[in-house]
Parts: structure tokens; C-alpha cells; sequence
């Protein structure tokens, strides 16, 4: 430090200085942890604690016929405060200990590709933008037919204790072990035979996760010109973001962000009038074509380098995401709406819900899914996310708060959905042919209109309101003379149709619409008026397709990764990071499987989210039930014994909802649950020779599809039983075992550094300011093209 002049460098005090970590040649790295309580801090977490407590005694105890949805942003907000500054930071203390002294695998490998020093607000903002696919969006509002409370309770507390801890923990673990992938990691802590096994069943079933969050994004810009225009905007939006950052202003986020986010909104803003014009005809895709784009697109988005458009791309797209969750929750602020969905319904009890059968234990956990726990989630923690990181202290931030704001994500589309008019709820997400059934024979002939059927079997579905009167599809918007009105029945479902521009919101079942409805409701009370409603709508349909395009892109290259690993092991050139063909060929093998399988989804006459969806969600938390016991034995061989509880909890209770649900889809004679009783039944209904050519074709789908659901569904519950037989036997020889063992990269002095926290304190920007003048140039932003 002696060659650079003092009055190039910050000046500390005594105390400043005591907080600094420096590497052997006095260049900063980091800084120790010094926050010290006051009594304004503890006001205010008292203040925090006291409020949160409000929101939950408002929704839980108190409740009466109104309960407002405000009360959702203020428990949400306060509890997830209090859960990352102590839950959060009594698990990085106990179990993480990070050091900043320790070189990460970002600052080891940096080849610019896939290992590359990101900026933590660019990464914050990968990541989440990676995680919240589809399941925040679709599963609470799915969800939502039990009630508000059931799903509340676990959105917000299944993140503290799960979902949140999974996330943090591996990504933590697998940035120690230079960004192993989940399989890669399962073997060298399991053993080959669990490890391999676990490496399999992982694969396949993020192929099927791959293929739902791609089914959710095709269904949402199918036919629609004005979302096509505004996610392929995006692409060449982020490109320039990546070059820009790369080679003109290395470093300087702030610039680049507003004029990202200025060219994002005048996409948004255009693509509207683009759709309207004549060149929107070409951009009515169908579904087909747009599974070709997107097998294309996901292959590119795997093998480019991540700075050029994976991380541009996604870290736009999260000023979209947060913006608009932001503003949903404002306008739940502002308008204050009143929930319509009672505390609990009537299918929290039984198998006879209209939207998804299956009581609240298991399927409620397992519907909601992403918002609360999610198994994808450990993959993008150990794949893209760990190879970028800068420092071991920015895993709080990234993976817990990361987490934290999809579960926000997820309350608020829970808010949303049980704001709306239930009998609105219900005709939208009951299938056309649930609808006859319910209505009965007569009523379907009688009926010209899907609204009237869906008006009459509302009546007769048994559902009630929170003061226990049958509910009725009612909407409140403006006649042609301004003048406020209250519609009911089938002209409630005309004049919502009507409002959001559709021809028919009737059986527009999977989450995505509704919520899209619901969003319009709540934002035209408070920005617009009704004229806007129909802005609103389509906007939230695009915001949906962008939300969940990024966790495809973004887990198809993990998944990249952990093919690439298990090839590694047989083929050792597959586990250099640098080799091209290895990685194309990896890519190529990647997006032909979730390909396959979402052009066989797009192209099933009973539509394809009927078959995949439920193997989604069990899939997607056996994923995560595989994730929990990778981390607890890697735990316990640590030596950390006595903490072997924090991520075991989860665990347990994961494997013992996500087990149950596949017995009951697996052995139920009940056939609005069980695959292979729904199998017989098709198979004799086809044998009866009594079916037209259209009922036909549907039972040789349903008979097809239960067979695949049933099969995989017995092979994925018996070869994770396999996987915790031997991680269960690691554990026992783990607390037998006196020393402990780790797969950790060895320690390498790091040269790096960069703040802790999304916001730096003033000892932060001084020490960012040194490491511009005494680090080392290749490492430094300013200095170096980006790395």
C-alpha cells in the first residue's frame, strides 16, 4: 500500500479500522460484523413485533364477516423483517460462519462465462428473477379454494423455517465446494450409489418443472401480440445491457439500470399499440411455434455467457417483477379490499374441490409450492447463483432475502385471488366439464351461454360466503353513463369479460388468468378507473409470461450444469467449465428433454397442465426433499451436531406431506385423486365402445397420461426412499465419528472486495473506495471489462 499516495486512500478511525479484514498484503476484503443495539434499533424492532402481531391477530383471531387484505402486507412485512434479522442470522452465525478472507469461486475460476464476480444488486436480482417462475403466481391462487388462512400461514412461516433455509444453505454449501451442482454435491456427501441415484431422479424431474413453468409461459403469449413483443424486447434490451457493462462502463450499475428500466417500460408502454397494429398479425404466435422459440431461446440463454444475457436479462426483468408486486401491494394499501374467500372453506375437508382435489393435508403444501418451499430453487443455488457470487457474506442476502420476496410474491397473489368475487373464483378455475357436471344435464342443455351454465352450477356447487350464504358471481364497474353498478350472475362473468377485454373468462382454469383478473380489479380502484381495466389485465398476463420466462432460461442452464457434473464423473472433460462442446451438448440434450415433454403438454387435447401439473408439484418438493437431506448430512459431517435440527425440521415435515400426496395419487380409490383408479376407469369407459370420436380421443389422453402420472409418480417416491437409506446411514457415522469431514474447497486467500449488504454502510463505500486504487486490476470493475 506504500506505493499509492495517501491522499488516494480513504482515512479511517481507530474504530473503523478494528472492523476491517485485510489479506496478508493489507488489501481490504471484507469487513466483521459490528452492529451494535441501541435503544432506537430496539424501538424500532419492538415497534416491527408489536405491528406484525396486529396483522396477525386481524387475520387469524379477529375476524368477523370483513377482513381487509391489508392485513396480508403488514404480517408478511413485519414477520419476514424479524425472520432474516435473527432466524436468518442465527443460521449464518451456527451453521454458514462465513469468511470473507476465503476467496469464492467467482474470484478462484473467473473465465467470464460462467464463473464471473457479479455485483450483489445484479445477482439479487438473478437470482430471484431465476426462483420466482411460476409457483408464486399459480399455486396460492390455486390454493385459495381452501380458504385464505391455511395458505397464509404456510406461505409466510414455511418460508422462514424452509424454503428460505433450503435456498441459503445450499447456496452457501455450494459455493464451499467451487459451485457443484445438487446431484454432483449429493454424491461426493452421500456416496456413489444414493449420489448417483439422487443425481438421476433429480434430473428427471426438473425436466418435468422445466416443462410446467414453460407450459404456464406459452398458455399466458399464446395469441398474444402484445406479450410477445414486450418479453422479446427484453432480449436485445439486456444484450445491451450486458455489453454496455462489460466494455463501456464497467462497474456502474445505477446508469445502466435506469435506462434498462426506461427502455422495459416504453416496451411495455408500446407493446399495445404494436399489438393493435397490423404488424401485431405476425406476432400471434401459436402454441406450437412458441415452444420452438423457446427450446431456441433456452439453448442460447444456456451456452452464452452469462454477463452477455442470462444475468442483463434477468436482473430487467426483476425491476418488472418487484415493480409490479410493489405496486399490487400499494393498491391493496390504497383501496383496501375486502377478502370475499372465508378463513377456511368446505374443500379444505374433502376431495371435492372444483379446482383441485385433495384436502389440506398434503395438497395444500404441495399446490402452493414455490411460494413456500420449492426444490428448483436448490438448483439455481447450486448452479448460476454460486459461481457468481463476490463474497461468503452476501449469501444472506441473496438466497434468504431472495427467498423472502418470492414468498412475498405469493401473498400478494393470495391476496388478490381471495379479493375477488369467489363466485368469480369459481367459474374461472372450474374446468368446462366440472361445470356440466355440477350443473347437471338439464341445466346444460337449457344454457346458451358458458356464463349461464357456470352461473347455475355456481348455485349449486355448495360453497359459502364468510357470513354462510351461497355465493353468487357479482362485479362492480360502470355503465355507459358513468354511473356505478353491481352485476350478478352470468351478466357479473358478461361484464367482467367485457371489462378485461376477453370473450370469456369462463373455465379459464391454471391460476395465471385469475390472478391476472384480480390484479385488474384491485389496480383499476386506484389507478385508471374501469376504462383502464383491460390495461391492467393484459399487463398483468405479460408481467406473468416475463416472470416465469426468466426461471426457464435461468434453470435450464443449471440443469446444464448437472448434467454436465454426472457426465463428469465418467467423461472428466465434461467437468471443464470452459469446454464449449461439452456444454452445448449438455445444453442440446437439456432443452430436448422439457422440450419433448412441453410439446407433448401444448399439443393434448385435454390440455397438457392437467397432466403435468400435479407430477410439478410432487416433483418439485421431492426436489426440495433431496436438497434438505444433501444439506443435514453435510451438517452433521461438518460436526455441527447440535444444529442439525435447523435444516432437519423442514425436512421431516417436506418428506412427510410430499410422501403422503404421492400414496394418495398412487393408491386412492377415490377417482378425483387416484392415477391409477382414474386409469381403470378410462380404460373401461373405452371398452364400452359407447364414446363419440371426441370422448375418445380425451380417454386415450386420460389413459395415456395416468399411466405416465402413476408410473413416474411410484418411481420418483421409491428411488428417494433410496437416496435418505443412504444419506440416513452417512448421518448415523456422521455423529459416531469423532473428527469432522467436509467436501469443502481447500482456502484461498482472496484479493476481492465487496460490500455485504444491498445498500453499504459508510465503512463499505471507504473500503470500496481503497480497493478502486490498491486491488488488483483484473479484479476491479472499473479497471477490468466488467469482472
Amino acid at each position: 500500500m506504500a506505493k499509492h499516495a495517501a491522499t488516494d486512500l480513504p482515512t479511517y478511525t481507530p474504530e473503523e479500522e478494528k472492523w476491517v479484514i485485510r489479506n496478508k498484503d493489507g488489501i481490504p476484503v471484507g469487513t466483521k460484523p459490528h452492529t451494535k443495539w441501541t435503544w432506537w434499533r430496539i424501538a424500532l424492532w419492538i415497534g416491527i413485533a408489536l405491528l406484525g402481531a396486529l396483522g396477525w391477530t386481524m387475520l387469524a383471531i379477529i375476524r368477523g364477516e370483513d377482513v381487509n387484505a391489508i392485513w396480508f402486507v403488514v404480517s408478511a412485512v413485519c414477520t419476514y423483517a424479524i425472520g432474516y434479522r435473527f432466524y436468518a442470522l442465527y443460521i449464518q452465525k451456527k451453521i454458514m460462519r462465513p469468511d470473507d478472507r476465503n476467496a469464492t469461486p467467482a474470484e478462484r475460476i473467473n473465465n467470464g462465462k460462467d464463473f464471473d464476480p457479479t455485483n450483489r444488486v445484479v445477482l439479487y436480482g438473478h437470482h430471484f428473477a431465476a426462483i420466482a417462475g411460476a409457483g408464486p403466481l399459480v399455486g396460492p391462487v390455486l390454493a385459495a379454494q381452501m380458504g385464505y388462512l391455511p395458505s397464509t400461514l404456510w406461505i409466510i412461516f414455511g418460508v422462514l423455517f424452509a424454503g428460505a433455509v433450503q435456498d441459503m444453505l445450499v447456496l452457501f454449501f455450494s459455493m464451499r465446494r467451487g459451485g457443484r451442482s445438487l446431484g454432483q454435491m449429493a454424491r461426493d456427501e452421500i456416496g456413489r450409489f444414493g449420489g448417483t441415484l439422487a443425481t438421476i431422479i433429480v434430473f428427471i424431474m426438473l425436466m418435468i418443472v422445466l416443462a410446467v413453468l414453460a407450459m404456464v409461459c406459452v398458455n399466458a403469449l399464446a395469441e398474444s401480440a402484445w406479450g410477445v413483443f414486450a418479453v422479446g424486447c427484453t432480449l436485445p434490451i439486456a444484450i445491451g445491457m450486458g455489453l454496455w457493462l462489460r466494455f463501456v462502463q464497467p462497474g456502474k450499475v445505477t446508469q445502466v439500470s435506469i435506462v434498462g428500466f426506461a427502455l422495459l417500460v416504453l416496451a411495455i408502454i408500446g407493446g399495445r399499440w404494436v399489438a393493435e397494429s397490423s404488424f401485431g398479425e405476425y406476432l400471434h404466435l401459436s402454441p406450437t411455434t412458441l415452444v420452438w422459440a423457446m427450446v431456441i431461446y433456452g439453448f442460447f440463454a444456456a451456452v452464452l455467457p452469462v454477463w452477455l444475457l442470462l444475468t442483463p436479462r434477468d436482473y430487467l426483468s426483476t425491476f418488472m417483477k418487484v415493480g409490479t408486486i410493489v405496486l399490487l401491494a400499494l393498491g391493496i394499501v390504497f383501496v383496501r379490499p375486502v377478502l370475499e374467500m372465508p378463513a377456511v372453506t368446505e374443500f379444505a375437508s374433502n376431495t371435492a374441490g372444483p379446482v383441485f382435489a385433495g384436502t389440506l393435508f398434503p395438497f395444500l403444501f404441495i399446490t402452493v409450492a414455490c411460494g413456500a418451499l420449492s426444490g428448483m430453487h436448490a438448483m439455481v443455488a447450486s448452479g448460476t447463483t454460486p459461481k457468481m457470487i463476490q463474497k461468503e457474506s452476501q449469501v444472506r442476502m441473496i438466497g434468504y432475502a431472495g427467498m423472502l420476496m418470492e414468498s412475498f410474491v405469493a401473498i400478494m397473489a393470495l391476496a388478490a385471488a381471495t379479493s375477488l368475487s369467489q363466485g368469480i373464483y369459481f367459474s374461472m378455475n372450474t374446468s368446462a366439464a366440472s361445470l356440466q357436471k355440477i350443473a347437471g344435464p338439464e341445466v346444460v342443455a337449457a344454457s346458451q351461454t358458458p356464463e349461464a351454465l357456470a352461473a347455475s352450477a355456481i348455485k349449486k356447487m355448495g360453497v359459502t360466503d364468510v357470513s354462510g350464504n351461497k355465493i353468487e358471481a357479482h362485479w362492480t364497474t360502470e355503465d355507459e353513463n358513468g354511473k356505478t353498478v353491481t352485476y350478478y350472475g352470468q351478466e357479473a362473468l358478461k361484464k367482467v369479460a367485457e371489462d378485461v377485454g376477453e370473450k370469456s373468462i369462463v373455465s379459464r382454469t391454471g391460476g395465471a388468468p385469475t390472478l391476472a383478473v384480480s390484479m385488474s380489479n384491485i389496480m383499476r380502484q386506484w389507478i385508471g378507473g374501469n376504462s383502464m381495466a383491460g390495461f391492467w389485465y393484459h399487463f398483468a398476463i405479460m408481467f406473468e409470461a416475463l416472470f416465469i420466462l426468466s426461471a426457464v432460461d435461468a434453470v435450464t442452464r443449471v440443469a446444464r450444469f448437472q448434467l454436465s457434473d454426472a457426465l463428469g464423473n465418467w467423461i472428466p472433460k465434461f467437468k471443464d467449465p470452459s469446454w464449449k462442446v461439452g456444454g452445448w451438448i449438455a445444453t442440446g440434450v437439456v432443452v430436448a428433454s422439457w422440450g419433448s415433454l412441453l410439446l407433448m403438454g401444448v399439443t393434448d387435447p385435454r390440455g397438457g397442465i392437467q397432466t403435468l401439473f400435479p407430477l410439478f408439484g410432487i416433483a418439485n418438493q421431492l426436489i426440495a426433499a433431496v436438497a434438505l437431506m444433501v444439506v443435514t448430512v453435510m451438517v452433521a459431517r461438518k460436526g455441527y451436531k447440535k444444529y442439525i435440527w435447523i435444516p432437519a425440521l423442514p425436512l421431516v415435515f417436506d418428506t412427510a406431506t410430499t410422501f403422503t400426496a404421492s400414496y394418495q395419487k398412487i393408491f386412492s380409490p377415490d377417482p378425483a385423486l387416484g392415477y391409477w383408479t382414474q386409469h381403470a376407469k378410462a380404460k373401461e369407459l373405452l371398452a364400452s365402445g359407447k364414446l363419440d370420436a371426441a370422448n375418445t380421443e380425451i380417454q386415450e389422453a386420460v389413459a395415456r397420461n395416468t399411466f405416465i402420472q402413476g408410473t413416474l409418480s411410484i418411481l420418483f417416491v421409491v428411488v428417494v426412499a433410496l437416496v435418505f437409506i443412504a444419506a440416513v446411514i452417512e448421518i448415523v457415522k456422521a455423529f459416531k465419528r469423532v473428527e469432522p469431514i467436509t467436501s469443502e474447497d481447500p482456502f484461498e486467500e482472496s484479493k476481492y472486495y465487496a460490500p455485504t449488504h444491498m445498500f453499504p454502510t459508510s465503512l463499505e463505500h471507504k473500503l470500496e473506495q481503497e480497493f478502486e486504487v490498491v486491488g488488483e486490476p483484473a479484479l476491479v470493475p472499473s479497471k477490468h471489462s466488467g469482472h
